[in-house]
């Protein structure tokens, strides 16, 4: 009796491990599966690009806060912010469901929205700001998921291509105290440097040279609307909206169409930078007497009639420009051909040209950018699989961009956040001539998920869109046919053209292009006063003297101190 329950026994206890095995290897699998979109218990785990651009299994939501540009036009009737060609890609491609919780309008709507969020603490899944001290806030309120070792997991091998790229600068500014908290924007560095925009078709008609100084700038505006080549309501130099800025700044150091910067930069003027000053100290560009100086400059021309009248005012940088009642701007290479498409749609011979100036003495000096400006940061209540999933987007629009239809404006894709190589416009310039006059061949560029991630599309559509001669491009060598594509090659071919052909004199970096600790509670008053004291005396509502004040006051009010903690950056 005794051994037959003893055999019973040993029958139960075997029975029992056999299930715990099993129950065991079940939950290892099913581990592996729910980290793994594509995995399932009977296939191995994915990594690298196989892992970064797997499908979910079933559907995963993703909540996005959205900004959105009210003047864009580009999405087909019928479709909407949170269904059209890219939600749809997602969905279809990786069983993503974007689903948009808010929108607000680019520029001060959105960052007011940003803000509100943030103090609420009730973050989306997913959004992208446009300040570092939105992700820095957020991440100190203890808001955001820790993405460190997802992304490890989950970067393309572009993606991280791109991020090594920038010798670690990427990964240091999406961080905060050691941890990933964000996914960075990685620009091209000619984003930073900003160049005159001039109708060449205004200036041939009134037989003029294409100006290269303030001096020669003064004349071309006040000899545009003496002759109102714009209609009764030509304005010389178009200027920044309610929206962006008179220059871009440490924080924000590119994309700042519409701004005066390339005048600063012509009377050696760097505002809203740190500079080195060569001595172990710093300087605050703002403060400079030759910031006065260019103040004053812009304050006379605005009081002659040169610069835009409703400067500082306007919903939209570009609406004088798109109605071609404009004749200079300021912008990034980009700013003539995708920042201002209804220009050439009203006017298919607007001849935008791209030009650096020059200081009196012939020297061109550019202020430049940081890796990026933008951040996608991530609610720390987001379930893994929203998490994944939004690593999942960004390595899709860095693959696939060229792949859209780009007529509809690639703003519309959620969570955009542009990652690109910090040389990849001069080097498509370059590589797009060659492929022009016959030198390569599109099949050269054929390369997958090469660096330079458009250029081998880019290379197929060139000779569509552009014809010869090459030597002196201009608006009669493009095809407007498909409008996406006019856009892009227009930007890289004019935009670009100064920035990879000519030299610059003078290339001046800020000390820091992130928050030091004072400035987390102090910056917010002093930029708010620097804004104000910087649009008033452009208006003739201060007078140039009213600057002294500003540069003792900021001082006072935290710039002192603030100036001290960014010196113990550059002794670092």
């Amino acid at each position: 009796m005794k051994k037959n329950m003893a055999m019973l026994l040993s029958v139960v206890l075997l029975g029992l491990s056999l299930t715990a095995c099993s129950s065991s290897k079940d939950s290892s699998s099913d581990l592996k599966a729910s980290s793994n979109p594509d995995t399932s218990s009977e296939a191995p785990a994915l990594s690298g690009d196989d892992l970064a651009f797997s499908k979910f299994p079933k559907p995963v939501d993703v909540h996005i806060g959205m900004a959105v540009d009210p003047t864009d036009k580009t999405l087909p009737e019928g479709d909407s912010v949170s269904n059209n060609q890219y939600t749809r890609y997602l969905k279809e491609k990786y069983n993503i469901n974007v689903i948009v919780d808010w929108t607000a309008a680019t520029g001060n709507d959105f960052k007011q929205k940003v803000s509100l969020t943030i103090a609420s603490g009730k973050l989306p899944d997913g959004m992208v700001v446009d300040d570092r001290s939105f992700m820095t806030k957020a991440a100190s309120s203890g808001l955001l998921y820790d993405i460190t070792d997802l992304f490890q997991q989950y970067q393309s091998s572009q993606v991280k291509d791109i991020m090594a790229s920038t010798g670690g600068r990427a990964m240091e500014n999406a961080s905060y105290k050691g941890k990933m908290v964000s996914l960075p924007n990685i620009t091209v560095d000619t984003d930073g440097v900003h160049v005159l925009w001039i109708r060449k078709d205004w200036l041939d008609k009134l037989q003029l040279p294409v100006p290269k100084t303030t001096s020669d700038i003064e004349k071309t505006a006040k000899a545009f609307i003496d002759n109102k080549l714009g209609g009764d309501k030509t304005i010389g130099i178009a200027g920044p909206s309610k929206n962006s800025f008179p220059y871009s700044t440490f924080l924000l150091s590119s994309n700042n169409m519409g701004g005066f910067d390339p005048i600063f930069g012509a009377m050696d003027a760097y505002p809203g930078y740190w500079l080195d000053n060569g001595d172990g100290s710093v300087t605050y560009g703002t403060l400079t007497d030759n910031t006065k100086k260019t103040l004053a400059l812009l304050a006379d021309w605005y009081k002659k009639g040169l610069i835009d009248p409703e400067v500082g005012t306007r919903d939209n940088v570009g609406d004088p420009i798109n109605a071609n009642q404009a004749g200079i701007f300021f912008g990034p290479w980009w700013n003539g051909g995708y920042g201002n498409g209804d220009s050439f749609k009203n006017d298919p011979t607007a001849n935008w040209q791209a030009y650096p100036v020059y200081s009196d003495d012939n020297k061109w000096n550019a202020h430049m950018k940081t890796t990026g400006s933008t951040y996608t940061i991530i609610s720390k209540n987001a379930k893994p699989d929203v998490v994944k999933a939004i690593l999942i987007m960004n390595n899709a629009l860095v693959r696939d961009e060229a792949t859209f239809d780009l007529s509809v404006a690639v703003g519309w894709y959620p969570l955009r956040n542009v990652m690109a190589a910090a040389n990849e416009t001069e080097y498509e310039y370059a590589e797009l001539l060659k492929v022009l006059k016959g030198e390569t061949q599109p099949e050269d560029y054929n390369k997958p998920n090469s660096l330079y991630k458009l250029m081998y599309a880019d290379a197929k559509k060139v000779k569509d869109v552009i014809k010869a001669p090459y030597d002196d491009l201009n608006v009669s060598n493009f095809s407007t046919a498909n409008f996406g594509d006019f856009q892009r090659l227009y930007s890289i071919m004019i935009g670009d053209r100064p920035f990879t052909t000519i030299p610059i004199d003078k290339k001046v970096y800020s000390v820091t292009y992130n928050q030091t600790p004072t400035m987390e509670t102090k910056w917010a008053n002093l930029k708010k006063m620097e804004d104000e004291t910087v649009l008033k005396i452009i208006l003739g509502q201060a007078p140039i003297d009213s600057f002294d004040k500003f540069v003792k006051d900021w001082k006072a009010q935290g710039g002192d101190e603030i100036t001290k903690e960014v010196t113990e950056l550059l002794k670092k």
